[in-house]
């Protein structure tokens, strides 16, 4: 009797540790294949409360059901900045019908030279729906510190003539306004779109 218990005991431990595996292959399965880094549940880069291009204040509650790529910027930028929201317009366009739920934010971090109007027209370039963001001085420390985001003022020869070291991924939120991935500078549209389409499946 005692060797029939040992047996089942063995028999039912067995049992239990395959399903375990299984269960956590099945939730290996269950994760997205993102291709950028996957933040989820960051305790960072958790939101804002700032200025458009319109001065109309703007919160992630306005993108609600819309996948948003925030990223931080200058107008002056003369390459990081464009190529960054270049890939974002293509993303868009690689979406098709669903390019309306990709919603590209671009924040300056020169609020200094980068005026209202300025940044209307730069972020034009890319599609009429793009969103500016300016700070203004105060908010600018506490905004980028929120998002982990590094920027310097670099002098040049005259006072107005000065460049902008920054951070140059971005970062995508999903349709419910949580965090999800940090892009790396130059992943490409097709990553932003890929990840675009997962996010706003549900996933």
């Amino acid at each position: 009797m005692n060797m029939l218990r040992r047996v089942l005991t063995k028999a039912a431990w067995a049992m239990s540790l395959v399903a375990a595996v299984w269960g956590l292959v099945a939730c290996g399965q269950d994760k997205p294949a993102f291709r950028g880094v996957d933040i989820t549940g960051a305790d960072y880069a958790q939101g804002f409360e700032l200025s458009d291009q319109n001065g109309q204040v703007r919160t992630l509650k306005d993108f609600a059901g819309k996948a948003v790529v925030v990223f931080f910027g200058f107008t002056q930028c003369p390459d990081v900045c464009p190529t960054a929201l270049q890939e974002m317009a293509q993303a868009k366009a690689l979406l098709g019908a669903d390019g309306a739920k990709l919603q590209g934010i671009f924040v300056t971090v020169d609020p200094e030279r980068d005026t209202p109007e300025l940044l209307k027209a730069y972020v034009a370039n890319f599609g009429p729906d793009f969103v500016a963001l300016r700070p203004t001085a105060e908010q600018l420390p506490k905004v980028t510190k929120d998002f982990k985001i590094y920027y310097k003022k670099v002098e040049g020869k005259t006072p107005t003539s000065y460049t902008m070291d920054h951070s140059a991924g971005s970062f995508m939120f999903d349709p419910q306004g949580r965090i999800r991935l940090y892009n790396r500078h130059a992943s490409g549209a097709e990553s932003l779109a890929a990840d675009a389409k997962i996010l706003l499946n549900g996933k």
